[in-house]
């Protein structure tokens, strides 16, 4: 099982390749890296999420020799989606799950204060409301020279982002969110609406940055969702602290 992971805004996807050692070794890891970072720095960076996404899953079709699925934190979330509907699209199987973290459902998100590109101090104030970032790398100018400018354009592609309603997705979809994120649970649960098939939400402690906060309990949810979706067994264990929902999807 391939399973293809989208970074959030201003983070490269080379942060998925530990998960390739706390993973179980039947899920292959790939890191679906963006143009303007990490192997592909020489690369013009994207602001359109339509064109990023049709891009990304034409490269993706091209490895797709077995079953597969897709993982996007924020940001991630949202062009994994459409990169969904584009492998569809373009007439490749379905995922055997979709995983979105830390995002609102597309259908319901409000990006308009990013369609217009942010100053350096605006994104450094976005960068300490998402908790992610420590202080001394948020102080340290050269490490903010190069990466605000992704960041910026990361921004303008949640402004740009645009829904356009299609018929659900024909797999599993799994969401989940941080208990303390601003992002709400009624947005989390509208993610239902683009599952044709079953639909579950897991909400785990801490804040947006959840997937490195708690990165043991949400792997183990991972693999135990593909390992039910491949047939596989896998132990799981669960945390007191979070809460699930796990129900059929409905139109």
């Amino acid at each position: 099982m391939r399973l293809f992971c989208l970074p959030y805004s201003g983070g490269s996807a080379m942060f998925y390749a530990r998960w390739r050692r706390l993973l179980p070794a039947w899920i292959d890891v790939q890191p679906v890296e963006w143009p303007g970072r990490g192997a592909r720095m020489d690369e013009p960076l994207a602001t359109d999420p339509r064109k990023l996404a049709a891009q990304l899953a034409a490269e993706i079709h091209a490895r797709l020799d077995g079953p597969y699925a897709l993982f996007g934190h924020s940001l991630g979330a949202l062009i994994g989606f459409e990169v969904a509907h584009s492998l569809l699209d373009r007439g490749a199987p379905a995922p055997a799950i979709f995983f979105g973290s830390g995002t609102e459902a597309p259908a319901v998100r409000d990006g308009s204060r990013w369609r217009l590109p942010l100053s350096d101090e605006a994104l450094l104030h976005e960068l300490r409301n998402l908790q992610g970032t420590p202080d001394e790398a948020l102080a340290n100018a050269e490490l903010m020279r190069s990466a605000l400018p992704v960041l910026r354009a990361d921004f303008l592609m949640c402004g740009a982002y645009n829904y356009r309603p299609r018929h659900p997705l024909p797999c599993p979809v799994h969401i989940f969110g941080g208990i303390d994120d601003e992002t709400s649970r009624a947005s989390l649960e509208a993610w239902q609406q683009e599952a044709a098939a079953e639909f579950a939400l897991d909400m785990l402690p801490g804040h947006h940055f959840f997937i490195h906060t708690q990165q043991a309990e949400l792997l183990d949810l991972v693999g135990s969702a593909l390992a039910r979706q491949s047939g596989r067994s896998m132990g799981s264990h669960w945390s007191k602290d979070h809460e699930r929902i796990l129900r059929p999807a409905t139109r």
